[in-house]
């Protein structure tokens, strides 16, 4: 008995030094854990124009009183500090020639696509903004649609078209051209005349079988779509695509290239032979350049038909990649949602820079 009080207390203080050294070892594992978040950069507010029209959302009127007037509808969706928004603003909105062209033409109409004003739809449905324009599968902001004499829309922008792309789309409108020729078919005519070649990059793949592609393969495809004439294809190429993180997004697709003015022969992941001009055609290809994901089924489950910079091409990426369109349908919520977590993991989010803080 007189040796078991002294062994019991021995044993009672390594425990109690072993639990202090887990507690230390805890506590600093938990300090070094505790990152800083990141900052966001790139919002930029922007206001509608002001000669914009003071509408009442209800799109049967609008569409009477533009026509009344020899114009057309052009409906505008937004959202706070989309700097893709504040460029159309500044620089399509504000510049004189465009300006004139779509006060002559157009009745413009701003509606904020996470707004709760009522809208009254062709039709007389009702909505908010923000239910109609999940309704409409607006994915990106800007998004502009313009809408015919009885409602119809007759062409849809998904993101910011720079001024010269913009004007061709304008024309196409205000011309009422869709009577007679499709807007793709309208602009692959002006792209890629002259001849030259596209710019390549070493994650292309020479196949252009693509339902055997995707047949033998667990990985979504991205086809893109440029022209030779094309300088955002050329910032794309040389500040987009030589970014680390993008290029890494990149790399776990399957990528394909094609010329938008080539007769190239291929096949498509449906199983269609036709030339890559023709099948830009049935895609509705109007700007350059344009991306197409399809999934391991061959279903198209989202595109880039504007322009991106950095964070947005590699956020419809990780989008694809992730198959998050399953589970979240509105891509504008995913972005949030990615940046978030970015910024939570300590990095620092640009989303209207061509660099990235992460990995």
């Amino acid at each position: 008995m007189t040796y078991l009080a002294p062994t019991v207390s021995l044993v009672t203080g390594r425990r109690f030094l072993a639990r202090v050294c887990v507690l230390i070892v805890s506590l600093q594992a938990a300090a070094a854990s505790a990152v800083e978040p990141g900052k966001y950069f790139g919002a930029i507010p922007s206001e509608k124009p002001e000669w914009f029209k003071e509408s009442f959302l209800e799109f049967e009127e609008d569409v009477a009183e533009a026509s009344a007037s020899g114009k057309r509808v052009m409906l505008y969706f937004h959202q706070e500090n989309c700097p893709y928004c504040a460029r159309l603003v500044e620089e399509n909105f504000t510049d004189p020639d465009l300006r004139s062209y779509i006060q002559q033409n157009f009745d413009g109409i701003s509606l904020n696509m996470w707004g709760d004003r009522e809208v009254v739809s062709i039709g007389g449905r009702d909505f908010t903004e923000k239910t109609f324009a999940a309704a409409l599968k607006v994915q990106y902001t800007p998004t502009l649609l313009f809408l015919d004499e009885n409602g119809k829309t007759v062409l849809r922008l998904n993101g910011y078209y720079p001024p010269e792309d913009f004007r061709a789309a304008l024309e196409y409108v205000a011309q009422k051209r869709e009577t007679s020729v499709s807007f793709s078919q309208y602009r692959l005519e002006q792209l890629g005349a002259d001849g030259g070649k596209l710019i390549d990059e070493d994650f292309f793949l020479q196949e252009r079988d693509l339902a055997k592609l995707i047949a033998n393969s667990d990985k979504p495809l991205a086809v893109y779509f440029e022209s030779t004439d094309c300088a955002e294809c050329q910032t794309m190429h040389q500040r987009i695509l030589q970014d680390k993180a993008t290029r890494k997004l990149v790399l776990q697709a399957n990528n394909v290239q094609f010329d938008v003015a080539s007769n190239q022969m291929l096949t498509t992941p449906a199983g269609k032979k036709l030339g890559a001009r023709q099948w830009a055609q049935e895609l509705g290809i109007g700007y350059t350049p344009s991306l197409v994901f399809f999934d391991t089924a061959g279903e198209e489950v989202m595109r880039i038909d504007g322009f991106l910079k950095t964070f947005h091409f590699q956020s419809v990426y990780a989008y694809v990649l992730e198959k998050a369109y399953l589970q979240e349908p509105e891509f504008q919520r995913y972005i949030s949602a990615r940046a978030d977590h970015i910024r939570e993991s300590g990095f620092d989010t640009d989303i209207w820079g061509y660099e990235s803080f992460h990995d």
